[in-house]
């Protein structure tokens, strides 16, 4: 899927003007760039900058560091049932 402001919007669940609002920062903040669709012409889609996929890189080992920290002392088999009900959870919050 090609990121637009619509499915931002819908991803995050908020409005158009909301969603509007939140890639014009990071437009602004050098994370993303607008680029006209090839194919249609009145769309624009989202493409993260070199400062974005870095951004989010950095972000996603931080996240696995606080994982790794926040279940140091659990078992295989605690981490094995988290991870369970952790993707059954997700299964339904995005549904919503």
């Amino acid at each position: 899927m090609q990121a637009t402001v619509s499915s931002v919007a819908s991803a995050l669940h908020v409005d158009q003007p909301r969603a509007s609002k939140l890639v014009t920062s990071a437009v602004d903040a050098g994370l993303l760039s607008r680029v006209a669709d090839k194919a249609d012409g009145r769309r624009v889609l989202l493409v993260r900058t070199a400062r974005g996929r870095a951004t989010s890189a950095e972000l996603h080992r931080a996240r696995q560091a606080a994982c790794a920290t926040a279940m140091a002392d659990w078992t295989d088999e605690e981490r094995a049932v988290f991870a369970d009900l952790l993707t059954r959870f997700v299964a339904v919050f995005g549904g919503r």
